[in-house]
């Protein structure tokens, strides 16, 4: 009997044994490697993954290679784009990106920016994409973006250095007008056939104001305001800055045309004095842009001749 209970105990511990190697025990062997399981990334490796970011804004595109992200996605633009996204597939203009195209690309997240938000957030939440719409309505608002996106991807370094070169610049434009008296000045914004006038929650607003300028439209709400001459004539603006968007060589001949038919227009001393300045497109975007430190530079002789050596 005490023989029979002796196996009984030996076949019972070798059991457990096996039962133990088998759920990872010390002397239990790696599960083998087979066709099904290796294409399975684990949790680890998933969470590690390349994001897939579509930007869908010029602006935004800039900043993205400037942050040494990749993308999956970019607008389609005239303008020129960072040759690091050369093959890179566009996905329609920032106005009315493709939405069934931007959702075949897979993305983990899509990027635009506030002011387009309410055209096309409706839009990406019916294709179900998820959409993050950046502030670039201000510089500073966009060096709050940059900071976020720097954490966000991983490029907090990159991030910083770009956001110290701002930064930089602004306090040597600060410097080169100090004590000077800040002239009153009128932003219009013109687009093919018609013009609005840039408050000071404009990103052009935001420039002139850095830039020592006292914006006549200010304590406005919203970024732009329909026009009135006979109200613009009696702040009287000693500066008018003209901004062409969209097609720059026809939005500057509808300014010409404006100007020498609205007789009202002589009657600013801006036009009498001959301070009336154009704006390069490609400094002076609609929203805040990595071209801002020259943008600044050039707004100085504008507002100040006599500071544009400093400049």
């Amino acid at each position: 009997m005490f023989a029979r209970l002796a196996k009984m105990l030996v076949v019972t511990l070798s059991i457990s044994a096996l039962a133990a190697c088998s759920s990872g025990g010390t002397t239990a062997r790696e599960p083998e490697t087979t066709a099904a399981n290796a294409s399975k990334p684990t949790a680890t490796e998933a969470a590690k993954e390349e994001p897939r970011i579509v930007s869908t804004t010029v602006a935004v595109t800039q900043i993205m290679n400037a942050l040494e992200l990749d993308l999956v996605g970019i607008p389609t633009s005239v303008k020129t784009l960072p040759d690091r996204y050369k093959a890179v597939k566009e996905v329609g203009s920032p106005m009315s990106p493709d939405m069934e195209l931007v959702k075949s690309l897979r993305p983990t997240e899509v990027l635009s920016v506030t002011t387009l938000k309410a055209d096309l957030e409706p839009a990406f939440e019916a294709a179900k994409i998820n959409a993050t719409f950046l502030d670039l309505t201000s510089l500073a608002s966009m060096e709050e973006a940059i900071k976020m996106l720097g954490q966000k991807y991983e490029r907090t370094e990159q991030a910083a250095k770009i956001v110290s070169q701002i930064d930089e610049r602004i306090a040597e434009i600060s410097k080169s007008t100090e004590g000077k008296t800040k002239p009153a000045v009128l932003i219009l914004l013109g687009v093919p056939g018609s013009y609005l006038v840039a408050t000071e929650k404009s990103y052009i607003g935001s420039l002139v104001q850095l830039a020592g300028g006292v914006n006549i439209a200010s304590g406005a709400k919203v970024e732009y305001l329909a026009s009135n001459t006979e109200y613009l004539q009696k702040s009287n603006p000693e500066i008018i800055l003209r901004a062409a968007h969209g097609m720059p060589d026809e939005v500057i001949k509808m300014f010409d045309e404006e100007f020498k038919k609205n007789d009202i227009w002589k009657h600013f001393n801006a036009v009498k004095n001959g301070r009336v300045y154009d704006l390069p497109e490609e400094l002076f975007g609609t929203t805040a842009n990595l071209a801002a430190a020259e943008a600044l530079k050039s707004l100085v002789p504008m507002l100040y001749p006599e500071a544009k050596d400093a400049a």
